[in-house]
């Protein structure tokens, strides 16, 4: 009979979001390890929903899921706040509430913040998408626009009102203007009738020669061709330089005038005080072996778009900050430590690629498999997308509330979201 010596120790878990969740899985009820998770929210989100959530269609809780509800009955601790830093030295890590929290073994998946690229016009005054609360603040502008835009004389301030500038021509670009053409389309003439002779003009920005640029030319013309018909301006290989006086200037001279822009032009990794920036690559992405172990550090490791690994031959400048790597590394590394628990080596992460997709407005999906091997758009990719959307959400809770709505959304032409709520601080009540 052999007899396992393994010492139980503590994995401390930062970020809840795909790498995060996925690695501990794993390790519900497990009996090798204690695991704490660390996040500044108390509840997990559904990232690539985010924008039907700033737009209306989907309300946070049909996207959210709070943790202490997900891992009840399952071992699993947690921690509301930010991590100010990490004493590498002591196994320790430093809190924003001013507590320290020890570790045998650190796991970082926070992932990314919006990178305005040190802009500070726009990192002001700019809308961007990276949360629950962006979200919301996206909703009560993108919506607050169209009632000021309806009481509005002047003709110029209405003319800016009602024009939105969206910075990227990612999937989250593509997906915004999507939806906010449909919006103008079925909504926008119909309940705000003071503004049916007034046009509602969306650009779409993006210094690629492409729309949704790492995808297929198929999906490159898809997405072009479905936003043309839909009356988006695209403007292409230029970049908007800076916001400010509601100009938008871009890169090649031109200049919108506008009240809203939408920063989705790129991210930076997020970062801590305490790992040496030795240990740091390109967009500030931890450098990680084959294993996600933090260059430099022999307890700490990385997962999700917060890594950067050069292992992986089909992947020399590292993985795509997308979903599929946060979600496959952190299945990985959880089944590595596990067979360190049992005295076993662990294996080299190999990405498996399944694709990407990207919806463009309301009838249009397009979607790229194993490594654009396989395309296909139209209403299959429509439905291809809807699944996998639907399945991916963390509870059947989220999944009903999001096809509920969805197919509500689809059949009326129409969506009931679009309420403007605000919060008041407890100064604000004195």
């Amino acid at each position: 009979m052999t007899i396992n010596h393994f010492k139980r120790k503590h994995i401390v878990v930062i970020g809840g979001g795909f790498g995060g969740l996925n690695f501990i899985a794993s390790f519900y009820n497990n009996k090798y390890y204690d695991v704490t998770l660390v996040d500044k929210n108390n509840y997990n989100y559904f990232t690539p929903l985010l924008y039907q959530v700033a737009t209306g269609f989907l309300a946070p809780s049909s996207i959210s899921y709070p943790f202490r509800k997900l891992f009840k009955n399952k071992n699993i601790a947690f921690r509301m706040a930010d991590v100010n830093g990490v004493d590498a030295s002591k196994n320790k890590i430093h809190l924003d509430d001013g507590s320290e929290l020890s570790y045998d073994l650190l796991v970082l998946a926070a992932g990314t913040k919006t990178n305005f690229l040190e802009n500070k016009s726009l990192r002001a005054r700019a809308l961007s998408l990276k949360g629950i609360n962006d979200a919301l603040v996206m909703r009560n502008e993108l919506i607050g626009i169209l009632e000021k835009a309806s009481i509005e004389k002047d003709p110029e301030e209405r003319k800016r009102l009602l024009t939105i500038v969206i910075a990227g021509g990612g999937p989250t670009g593509v997906e915004v203007a999507g939806v906010l053409a449909e919006v103008r389309k079925y909504i926008y003439a119909r309940e705000y009738p003071e503004l049916k002779d007034f046009p509602f003009e969306i650009y779409i920005v993006d210094g690629s020669p492409f729309l949704l640029a790492p995808m297929s030319d198929k999906s490159h013309q898809t997405a072009y061709n479905t936003l043309t018909k839909l009356d988006v301006h695209i403007i292409l290989k230029t970049h908007v330089v800076l916001f400010e006086n509601e100009k938008v200037f871009l890169s090649n001279g031109d200049i919108i005038e506008c009240k809203t822009l939408i920063w989705s032009a790129g991210v930076i990794a997020n970062s801590f005080e305490g790992i040496a920036e030795s240990s740091l690559g390109k967009g500030r992405r931890m450098i990680t072996n084959e294993y996600n172990q933090v260059q430099g550090y022999e307890n700490i490791y990385a997962i999700g778009d917060i890594s950067i690994q050069f292992d992986d031959a089909d992947y020399p400048d590292g993985h795509p900050q997308l979903a599929q790597p946060a979600i496959q590394q952190g299945k990985a590394l959880a089944k590595n430590l596990l067979r360190v628990a049992c005295g076993q080596q662990m294996k080299a992460f190999k990405y498996f690629d399944k694709g990407e997709m990207a919806i463009i407005g309301r009838q249009n999906a397009v979607a790229d498999l194993f490594k654009h091997r396989v395309h296909f758009g139209g209403l299959p990719g429509l439905m291809a997308w809807l699944l996998i959307h639907l399945m991916s959400l963390v509870s059947t809770n989220n999944k009903i509330k999001t096809f509920y709505n969805w197919a509500f959304a689809y059949l009326t032409n129409d969506q009931t979201l679009r309420m403007i709520f605000r919060t008041e601080s407890a100064d604000d009540r004195i």
